[in-house]
């Protein structure tokens, strides 16, 4: 593990960082909170998250950033590492009652300077969508908590979509809705659209379009996050059961599995060429899972706690034909003279485009480096390089596969790729996947071509069936009332210490059920499987850079072009510049932070 200032005392938090591509320095100025920066007392509150969009403003100005503290939700310009933050001028606070902010997104397609469609998640399960620059409430969804009760854990937009977006519960579901539609005075019913190993998909069972599209149950416990590939085909869910669950997102196949070393997994993230993918969990440790060959390659060790968040940084991330990657030949000082000359910036995006390209090599070889962040409760970050020596030796002397996984053969899948064209190859089991689910259930959906097989006949009975109102009576009802055993206090790892888990009322046990003892019995057997190697089976990789960086657990990093921005329990979102960025800051009088009274 890579440590800076020897002799230090170990405790002392860090405004910088040293890694080959030079220094990274804290920006005081920079730092977003509440505004009269007094630390938040953090105890028993769910998670501070960040959410950055851009507005494309003519201006220079384009990055807007959204933060929930406690009840509070703020919505600010961000400045980054060119000017100080003025904590005086919120475009949009909001203090909320009965109910506390656990997530938001924004859409990016529709985004623009005079509007912002904003989603938000609640504890009690509810989901807004507001405008914070026109400062309107639009509307709200689940309400009555009809559809769920249970606290949201994760919602995103779906790739390439205005009005679909994808809610997650710590009940273990997920619910696809459309902002066009209204989520109905009673509860919903559900029929049964597909069923695969520890998941389910259910489509409302309505005679006219309502909310939720669809539900998905997915493994034992939380579904605490998810994300979507590169190009949004691919949806990867990181479950409380210790999961990594990889689904094809319009046809509802489980894509891959993989088993966390132990406890639940709490994060989960893409590398920016969709063939990689991180998790973090109760294990305090970073796991990487190969998309193509659906098994574990490596696992980081480097954390004292759980891990919170991983992130991958396409800056640093580069991918070169034949020869070893710009970012790590030569010496430091060989390599701080180049990124004087040759900008960051600059070096990635060739290095995105070559990412892409890397999708299509034929058999010539290629060099790759991927860097990889994580932040944890124990208050440290860490960065991580991911590079042809633990990625090609792998692949060359390894051919296990994932036993669990429910469609065929994983090796001849190619990575869900930035470009929508070489997502699937056509060897991979795309050919043999159901045809996608439907997206919304107001319209009829046409079936594929060249499906011929007698399960994609009646998978796309069932969908073309649940898409017409008038059709619905033909299928039985499945009643909303799924029975699972509540799990024993003492043999979960103090689940119920995991921001992730923090309950409402005594009426929502429902969101803690986990597994029998039996499925307990089946995930011990896992480890030593290619679900699950032992430690000594893979390689483990060691951090570059380890460092304590805030007094509270760490629960948001996030890479932009120009800096990383972290986020601790106290309410605190940090800038980060990236070396050479630092002289961009033109500094302000910081003394001007107003008193804190409500907007």
């Amino acid at each position: 593990m890579a440590a800076d200032g020897g002799g230090k005392e170990t405790n002392e938090i860090k405004t910088q960082f040293s890694t080959r591509e030079g220094v990274y320095k804290l920006l005081q100025n920079s730092e977003y909170s509440r505004p009269n920066r007094v630390p938040f007392n953090s105890q028993g509150s769910n998670p501070v998250k960040v959410s950055f969009v851009n507005v494309n403003d003519q201006s220079g100005n384009g990055e807007r950033i959204c933060f929930n503290v406690g009840r509070e939700l703020y919505f600010y310009i961000y400045k980054g590492v060119r000017k100080a933050a003025d904590l005086s001028k919120p475009i949009d606070k909001r203090i909320y009652k009965g109910t506390l902010p656990t997530c938001h997104d924004s859409n990016p397609l529709s985004a623009t300077a005079d509007s912002v469609s904003l989603l938000v998640g609640f504890s009690a399960g509810q989901v807004q969508l507001i405008d914070p620059i026109k400062k309107e409430t639009s509307k709200l969804f689940n309400e009555d908590r009809l559809i769920d009760k249970s606290q949201v854990s994760c919602l995103k937009w779906v790739p390439g979509s205005e009005n679909l977006f994808l809610v997650a519960h710590v009940s273990g579901c997920m619910y696809l809705y459309n902002v066009e539609h209204t989520c109905g005075t009673t509860p919903p019913h559900y029929q049964l659209l597909k069923q695969g190993e520890n998941y389910a998909v259910h489509t409302s069972k309505s005679k006219t379009a309502r909310n939720p599209l669809l539900r998905w149950t997915v493994g034992e416990g939380a579904v605490n996050e998810f994300a979507f590939s590169p190009d949004g085909k691919f949806l990867a869910c990181a479950c409380q059961d210790g999961f990594l669950r990889v689904f094809c997102f319009d046809a509802a196949e489980l894509h891959g599995t993989m088993k966390s070393y132990f406890g639940g997994l709490l994060c989960v993230c893409w590398s920016p060429d969709g063939r990689y993918v991180v998790t973090g969990g109760e294990d305090d440790l970073v796991t990487v899972w190969s998309f193509a060959d659906c098994r574990v390659i490596a696992r980081g060790r480097g954390h004292k706690s759980w891990v919170s968040v991983v992130a991958f940084d396409h800056c640093i991330t580069s991918v070169q034909d034949g020869q070893a990657p710009a970012e790590f030949s030569g010496s430091d000082e060989d390599f701080q003279e180049q990124l004087m000359s040759n900008g960051s910036r600059e070096r990635a995006d060739s290095a995105q485009s070559r990412l892409s390209k890397r999708n299509s090599t034929d058999g010539r070889p290629v060099s790759v480096t991927y860097r990889f962040g994580s932040v944890g409760q124990d208050t440290q970050l860490c960065l991580w390089d991911l590079t042809e020596e633990i990625l090609f030796p792998l692949s060359r002397t390894r051919t296990l596969t994932n036993a669990m996984n429910t469609s065929g053969p994983c090796g001849d899948a190619a990575a869900p790729g930035t470009n929508g064209n070489n997502s699937v190859s056509s060897s991979g089991p795309s050919n043999s996947l159901s045809p996608p689910l439907p997206r919304s259930n107001s319209l009829p959906h046409s079936s594929p071509t060249g499906g011929s097989s007698p399960n994609n006949h009646k998978a796309t009975s069932i969908m073309d069936s649940a898409l017409i109102a008038t059709g619905v009576s033909k299928f039985a009802t499945l009643a909303l009332h799924e029975v699972r055993k509540e799990r024993h206090p003492d043999k979960d790892h103090k689940r119920n210490h995991s921001m992730s888990y923090v309950g409402n009322k005594s009426s929502d046990k429902l969101s803690q059920l986990i597994g029998t003892r039996a499925a307990k019995a089946d995930v011990a057997k896992s480890l030593g499987t290619p679900l699950c190697p032992r430690m000594e089976e893979i390689p483990l990789l060691e951090a570059l850079v380890c460092k304590k960086i805030a007094h509270e657990r760490l629960t948001v990093l996030i890479f932009l072009d120009d800096c990383l921005v972290t986020a601790c329990q106290e309410g605190f979102v940090c800038t980060w510049a990236r070396p050479g960025k630092v002289g961009l800051l033109t500094s302000q009088n910081s003394t001007n932070s107003p008193s804190g009274t409500v907007v």
